[in-house]
């Protein structure tokens, strides 16, 4: 099995909060385009919180994320995993993004959210270590992806807790 690839971050320089998943799944992938399952919530969520259509085009979607000081990215640039499921990222496969170079660019950045457990797990492995960020606060946020079942209510809930607790 080869080796899928994540896609370059959806970033500007005036970012204050890097939002960070594992590894586009397979729909993703395909599409090019971060959070393209039909029934992943992230869309769903930063629509409700940031007040756009959550059915506009891509491009928009992702202009109002930066636009709001978001960042979006993954934190592996690389990983052999059959299928969606983080679960399934075979050990030993993954190769993280360069984290270095990118909060160099982004001097702006306050935090680090996760998309998930897999997200902060690989992060705190694989990139952190090689990091001086100490500056940062990083929060763990429930997964947006459908294989976690949580209801999108409570996963709004969690989401605005701490994506809009800075904004106040």
């Amino acid at each position: 099995m080869s080796a899928v690839r994540s896609f370059p971050p959806i970033a500007d320089a005036s970012a204050r909060t890097l939002i960070l998943g594992s590894m586009p799944g397979v729909q993703s992938l395909a599409a090019n385009r971060y959070y393209a399952h039909p029934r992943n919530a992230f869309w769903p969520i930063m629509a409700a919180l940031l007040g756009f259509d959550p059915d506009s085009s891509y491009e928009h979607r992702a202009q109002a994320l930066t636009q709001s000081g978001f960042a979006l990215w993954d934190v592996l640039e690389a990983c052999v995993r059959p299928g969606s499921l983080d679960s399934a990222i075979q050990t030993g496969s993954r190769v993280a993004n360069d984290f270095r170079t990118f909060f160099a660019r982004h001097p702006a950045l306050e935090r680090v959210c996760f998309n998930g457990a897999e997200a902060e797990r690989s992060f705190r492995v694989f990139a952190l270590p090689h990091l001086d960020i100490p500056s940062l606060r990083f929060a763990r946020l429930p997964s947006t992806s459908p294989a976690y079942t949580l209801p999108f209510q409570q996963k709004l809930a969690a989401w605005r807790d701490v994506l809009v607790m800075d904004r106040r």
